[in-house]
């Protein structure tokens, strides 16, 4: 898995990488686009036999620049390390993005950051990609001093979805925001998915027979898609398993607080304070308030019917768990 790296006075690079191929960008969502550019830099670092590194920033530099514009977001600090821990880079550099750095210019980011404290040889940025003070450090900019230092630069042109618009982590947001599950799987390359810790919650579901699994709160930044009942997949510490969750109040119950809970089809086990991951699969009703809990019953069976169907067709039948 890679390293995670903290901007100090040395890098934690080993002593003798004496080149590296480095990417950066804030990576949120680690969508197709982003892994299109992960996977030429790491190509381009093992034909040149060097190290490749991702620098990536913590907090999202918005937060710290214009808290107000800062976006919500689609991956966060642990959920992106998971995905690029799949991608075959060698090091991850997260460095904290503070005030300093955010006035840093372009060419003092290069020099400082890039060549001094990570080595660089090479750099690939995406076609849009801007960093340094007020994002000056474009395309032009990093090429005239990669002429002038003596680094390479080489521009990843955008990835385009089906419908044939470029695909980013802005589009992405507005697909999950309204709802949009498949658009927003299509140009991830994965379902989109919500990690956290499980905690104990009132136990209700097991008195109606569809015991759940709770997730604690998000990060108050974390983008979530609208409140309903979702068909999902859980990666749980014993496999993955299909079920049904719950985002959003239990109005039957007067319980108006967020909460996301999910019921796990033939799947057993204690669950408590581990660590899971929850896969969107298909959104199937909106959240209501029944009469009765009897009603409320008879709706969840009807959910896991449908839940059920909806896992089948993502899945296949020989790959669903419960």
């Amino acid at each position: 898995m890679p390293r995670d790296l903290y901007l100090t006075d040395e890098s934690g690079l080993p002593p003798h990488v004496n080149g590296t191929v480095i990417t950066v960008g804030t990576f949120d969502g680690v969508h197709r686009g982003h892994r299109d550019v992960v996977e030429r830099l790491v190509k381009r670092a093992r034909t040149l036999k060097i190290p490749s590194v991702l620098v990536t920033f913590e907090p999202h530099p918005l937060e710290v620049v214009n808290l107000a514009a800062a976006p919500l977001l689609l991956t966060t600090h642990d959920e992106k390390q998971e995905v690029l821990a799949e991608t075959g880079i060698d090091y991850l550099a997260v460095v904290p993005f503070t005030p300093q750095l955010a006035a840093y210019s372009a060419e003092n980011f290069v020099e400082l950051i890039l060549r001094r404290c990570f080595r660089l040889r090479e750099l690939l940025i995406g076609y849009d990609h801007g960093f340094g003070r007020q994002r000056a450090g474009n395309v032009e900019v990093l090429k005239t001093l990669g002429d002038r230092d003596g680094f390479r630069v080489e521009v990843v042109d955008p990835v385009s979805g089906p419908d044939g618009h470029s695909i980013s982590s802005t589009s992405i947001r507005r697909a999950i925001a309204g709802g949009d599950l498949h658009r927003a799987a299509e140009s991830l390359g994965r379902p989109y998915s919500v990690s956290g810790r499980v905690v104990k919650g009132a136990q209700r579901g097991r008195t109606i027979g569809f015991p759940t699994l709770n997730l604690g709160a998000p990060p108050p930044r974390k983008l979530l898609p609208p409140e309903g009942v979702y068909a999902v997949r859980v990666q749980t510490p014993g496999g993955p398993a299909g079920g049904m969750m719950n985002l959003g109040p239990r109005p039957t119950f007067g319980d108006l607080t967020t909460s996301l809970e999910a019921h796990l089809f033939n799947t057993t086990g204690d669950f408590y304070d581990a660590d899971v991951r929850i896969d969107f699969v298909a959104r199937l009703r909106e959240t209501r308030k029944f009469a009765s809990v009897e009603q409320l019953s008879k709706q969840l069976a009807q959910d896991e019917r449908d839940a059920r169907n909806a896992l089948t067709l993502l899945s296949g039948p020989n790959n669903l768990k419960g």
